[in-house]
């Protein structure tokens, strides 16, 4: 294979003059002949029935071309539709309108008559697991643990249960009701001799942490154009994967797959929120349809509060024993999830993978329950419980470390994960799973030395007057990588390289950079390559969903396999033509020639030419049973276009791909007014073979800011008294702004290349998140005192109260304050 001449280097991605320029279109920016715009009717109720809806006031206004219900909207057996007759949240869409413009549908929208029946709601999670609490659901209140599978049945649906605690669960906490009381769970793990764990330990720590829930918020909002043409649904959305959300509104809209063409060359951004797309994008098609005409959905920011959804808030309570010298023998961790309205979510899942995997420990358990609340619905939110992980761990180890003496750094380096280190619960065999590589240790290391930490810890916990300063560190870990998917590309007659790209393009600059990898196996100038993305209509291969920082890895991989495959077919046509074996052969200068003698080959060209005459395997006529349907489908349509690669990753891989990134903080804690003022940052990947050494940055910053706000400012209110949210826009849900992290944000990588994958290259876009929050957690700890707070965000009357009081002042336990 020719040296990599792309893959790690910088360039210029091929949508950044649109972008700058403004000519790249959103979904909201699409307009159609005859479009009609819809309003949406929201629920006022946090949980009710609809017993009635007039509409005859909303009909008879100029202008109102259709009313859509959950009536009109096929059946999805149990699941979330994009209307209700039993709105579980307030704010939950129960009709739309579509009307000649805004104006006139929100003016229909008031004209609707409606009559709720009022039904038993609750915001908190341990409000509803108490005796006689209020279940959000009319059918249970929490989500049964999942079914083990059926040999070649598909997964069993979630069921529901009803769970309730006893007086004598919550009754019992030996923290004076700063403990999470631990009841009846219904999922749980273990592995070693906990007790024994326990036993062997110095020092034992039981500690609860809350970690908030808060809005995804991305700039673009989950707008939507649709409309249907010769039976088709056209459908212009956002959402974060392209390929991969065709299956999804298919059946969220009642039609098969190959009836729906979605158009999104661009994503204002999703953080998890829009993985496939988002079931919203129903309503317009389904009004498209009944008013046979073009239909655009304008999501406002209030409406995106509602429905576009945030992460799972958890309640952690770790029960921790250490050595002398740091190293966890034993954890036993109980989770309470609140999944929202609807899920169920995995979060807390991931949450004991996570925790497993950081820490190593001797022995550990693991118990959760996953409860309902009358909420808007969660989803995945950059590094879905792995964040939470470190919430909840991070407090504990800092605390530990202050106690038996030890460094920051030390405590985690002892209980690092290195190698194919293992994790997760034991399978029926016993054996555990384990990772493809990690270099901890290393990024640890790396950290110390480009931080300046020795220095930083000779004035940490000094007070300068109001000001005191405190240092931090974290690892944050999260999966970066699946295998399977497919690719396709062509050589043609002009001796150019076309790669069909399924990933969705939001932000990341993935949609591009994967192309690298296959420009570099076939030594193709990037200037040659032309990358086919954002229209499942211009044929697009199998591709990962681009969520779970898998997508760098997973299509690194198959567009690899793809170029080897274009790249074989190029030997073997020269062969034909010249003699020989295909080993005789190699590429470059867009040429397959003899080794050794460049001048006796073929041009890139003459051999897609060749292709085409050729037919069969080598035009595309032909293809891998192996490859996926919806692959076999678009290489169909790219037939005799020129020579063919296509191929399914089928490359080995030993354990499972995770990429850890280690933030470190500095903050500086104001003592008389509370402030938290971030003074400097680093993180250090351990993130395989970098890809793009400028957007690894981005994405290191940009996700470690996440983890920092979360420590910091952001979160979700939810009014206790009605089950309202309060934080509805920006402002309210308060993340980080450019105000408030330093002038300087640093970032680093290892580039240690993962040795299961042929590219090396691992996901990046969630560790920095865990890492960012843990990290800044623990500088503030390191401030004021690791007993401080057991919540986040660490705001000002947080850290007021307890320097005043001399110990932890805010409320324990409790949900969305």
């Amino acid at each position: 294979m020719p040296d990599n001449k792309l893959v790690g280097t910088n360039y210029i991605p091929p949508d950044h003059v649109a972008k700058v320029t403004g000519r790249a279109k959103y979904a909201e920016d699409f307009r159609a002949d005859g479009m009609l715009f819809t309003k949406l009717l929201l629920s006022p109720m946090p949980h009710a029935r609809v017993l009635n809806i007039d509409k005859d006031g909303a009909l008879a206004l100029p202008g109102v071309k259709a009313i859509l219900t959950a009536d009109d909207l096929p059946d999805l057996n149990g699941a979330e539709k994009a209307l209700t007759n039993e709105p579980l949240y307030v704010g939950e869409p129960i009709l739309a309108i579509a009307a000649v413009d805004e104006a006139s549908a929100a003016a229909a929208i008031e004209a609707i008559q409606i009559d709720l029946a009022p039904l038993p709601w609750v915001i908190d999670p341990l409000d509803s697991l108490r005796p006689g609490g209020p279940n959000a659901r009319r059918d249970g209140n929490v989500w049964a643990a999942p079914r083990p599978p059926t040999p070649g049945a598909p997964p069993a649906p979630p069921a529901l249960e009803t769970v309730k605690w006893t007086e004598e669960d919550f009754a019992d906490d030996e923290g004076g009701g700063s403990r999470l009381p631990m009841g009846r769970a219904l999922e749980e793990w273990s592995f070693g001799d906990l007790e024994g764990g326990f036993t062997k330990a110095d020092l034992v720590l039981d500690e609860t942490f809350v970690v908030q829930s808060t809005g995804h918020h991305p700039m673009e909002t989950r707008s939507a154009m649709a409309y249907w043409q010769n039976g088709k649904l056209y459908l212009h959305g956002s959402t974060q994967s392209v390929a991969a959300t065709v299956a999804g509104i298919a059946r969220w809209v009642g039609v098969t797959p190959a009836d729906v063409v979605l158009i999104c060359e661009y994503t204002g951004g999703g953080f998890g929120s829009k993985g496939a797309g988002a079931v919203s994008m129903a309503i317009p098609a389904m009004l498209s349809k009944k008013a046979n005409a073009p239909v655009m959905m304008r999501i406002s920011r209030e409406e995106e509060g509602y429905i576009g959804r945030a992460r799972t808030n958890m309640s952690g309570r770790a029960r921790v024993g250490f050595t002398k010298d740091g190293k966890i023998t034993a954890l036993d961790l109980f989770l309470v999830q609140d999944s929202g309205a609807y899920g169920p979510m995995g979060d807390h899942r991931s949450c004991g993978n996570a925790a497993s995997l950081i820490y190593q420990p001797g022995a550990m358990r693991w118990r959760a329950i996953n409860v309902l609340t009358n909420t808007p619905p969660r989803t995945q939110q950059r590094s879905p419980g792995p964040m939470q992980a470190d919430g909840i761990m991070e407090p504990i180890v800092t605390k530990a470390a202050k106690q038996l003496g030890l460094d920051q750094v030390a405590i985690r380096r002892v209980n690092a994960p290195e190698g194919k280190a293992i994790y997760g619960p034991p399978n029926p065999n016993g054996t555990r799973l384990h990772v493809t590589s990690a270099f901890v240790k290393e990024a640890l290391d790396r950290g110390v030395e480009v931080f300046g930490w020795e220095d930083r810890k000779t004035r940490s916990g000094q007070r300068r007057g109001p000001k005191v300063r405190g240092i931090g560190v974290a690892v944050g870990p999260h999966g970066a990588g699946s295998v399977g998917f497919d690719s396709i590309m062509t050589i043609r007659p002009d001796g150019k390289l076309y790669v069909q790209s399924g990933v969705g393009n939001l932000g990341t600059h993935s949609v591009f950079d994967l192309a690298r990898a296959a420009a570099d196996v076939l030594a193709m100038p990037w200037e040659k390559v032309e990358v086919i993305w954002g229209n499942t209509g211009k044929h697009l291969p199998n591709t990962c969903l681009s969520v779970g920082s898998q997508t760098t890895h997973a299509m690194t991989r198959a567009n690899h396999a793809g170029a080897m495959d274009a790249k074989r077919k190029l030997q073997e046509i020269a062969v034909m033509d010249l003699g020989g074996s295909p080993d005789d052969y190699e590429v470059g200068n867009e040429r397959v020639y003899r080794r050794g003698n460049t001048g006796r080959g073929l041009s890139y060209a003459q051999a897609a030419k060749r292709a085409i005459e050729l037919g069969g395997r080598f035009d595309g006529h032909v293809v891998p049973d192996d490859i996926n349907q919806i692959t076999k489908t678009s290489a169909a349509a790219l037939v005799g276009l020129g020579l063919m690669g296509v191929a399914k990753d089928t490359y080995p891989r030993d354990g499972n791909t995770f990429s850890f990134v280690v933030g470190f903080a500095e903050v500086e804690v104001d003592v008389e007014t509370g402030k938290v003022t971030l003074v400097d940052y680093l993180s250090v990947g351990d993130v395989g073979r970098i890809v793009n050494p400028r957007s690894l940055m981005a994405q290191l910053n940009g996700g470690s800011c996440l983890g920092i706000a979360h420590a910091l400012c952001q979160k979700w209110v939810i009014d206790p008294q009605y089950g309202v949210t309060l934080a509805r826009r920006f402002h309210y849900n308060k993340p980080l702004t450019i105000l408030d992290i330093p002038n300087r944000l640093q970032a680093t990588a290892l580039d240690l290349p993962d040795p299961e994958t042929p590219v090396g290259a691992r996901g990046v876009g969630e560790p920095p998140v865990g890492a960012g929050y843990g990290a800044v957690l623990n500088a503030i700890a390191d401030a004021i005192g690791v007993d401080a707070f057991r919540r986040a965000p660490v705001t000002a009357d947080i850290v007021l109260m307890s320097l005043e009081h001399g110990r932890r002042m805010h409320e324990p336990l409790r949900a969305h304050l």
